[in-house]
């Protein structure tokens, strides 16, 4: 069975591990700093076989050089030189094998150009998204434009309702305040706002969420609500689903 483990890197960062009960052999996703992995591959005695990057942001590959040196894995990653020390180099619809579970792999730019996603289908379908998709949020636009993360959301809110979604940064109660300003007649955003706390108070993880959850509490998955229009038509366009994607994030950018 297919298990998946937060390593918290940075102040806000998660590493995902990846792990099969049968094996020591493991993978991370986006490794930004070595030294908390190798410290629980270490006392776990676990070997990494794979690493998955998502982007090239150093907060995501800043441990790739440390982690080959020692381990040797292989490197996964988007088609884009910047990043040093992958090996298989994939984009929109190609598929790879990890931890005995076929993945297949998304283009979603906006955050950056060249990111993408894991996606496996299964019980429960899992998708390691990156910086793309949130709890209750996007990543912020470094290069990509509105409208190219809009239809990157719209591709991933088509998966299943069912996928699991495993960000990579703990930002759930700061989106879930904006979603408060930008959903306010929405019960959900409420009683996940009071749910987050209590997990941040007890300092557990508010990842993974599920699609089914963001399609209720994620501004940015709800472009088409009325409400969500009319909280947003203060700031900027709502004419369209993209024109309110693009208000909303000016919005949260300078929230």
């Amino acid at each position: 069975m297919l298990s998946v483990t937060p390593i918290p890197a940075f102040s806000d960062n998660y590493i995902w591990l990846l792990r099969q009960d049968t094996t020591p052999d493991v993978c991370v996703v986006d490794p930004g700093d070595a030294a908390p992995v190798i410290e629980l591959l270490e006392r776990e005695s676990l070997t990494l076989s794979t690493v998955l990057i998502t982007h090239h942001h150093r907060d995501h590959t800043g441990g790739l050089s440390e982690l080959i040196e020692r381990y040797s894995p292989q490197v996964i990653g988007p088609d884009n030189d910047a990043i040093d020390g992958i090996g298989t180099r994939v984009g929109e619809g190609d598929e790879v094998r990890v931890m005995g579970r076929l993945f297949e792999v998304i283009a979603v730019p906006g955050h950056t150009l060249d990111h993408i996603a894991f996606f496996t289908a299964g019980i429960p379908p899992l998708l390691f998204g990156g910086d793309a998709l949130f709890s209750a949020g996007c990543g912020r636009l470094f290069e990509g434009t509105p409208a190219q993360m809009h239809a990157s959301l719209q591709k991933l809110a088509a998966l299943p309702d069912d996928t699991l979604v495993f960000a990579a940064h703990e930002y759930t109660q700061a989106n879930l305040r904006f979603a408060l300003a930008a959903d306010p007649h929405n019960p959900d955003v409420v009683q996940a706002m009071e749910e987050c706390q209590r997990a941040r108070e007890l300092d557990r993880p508010t990842l993974p969420t599920s699609l089914a959850r963001e399609k209720r509490i994620n501004p940015f998955l709800r472009v088409a609500d009325a409400g969500v229009r009319q909280a947003s038509s203060a700031h900027g366009d709502v004419d369209s689903d993209e024109a309110t994607f693009a208000t909303l994030r000016a919005w949260k950018d300078n929230f």
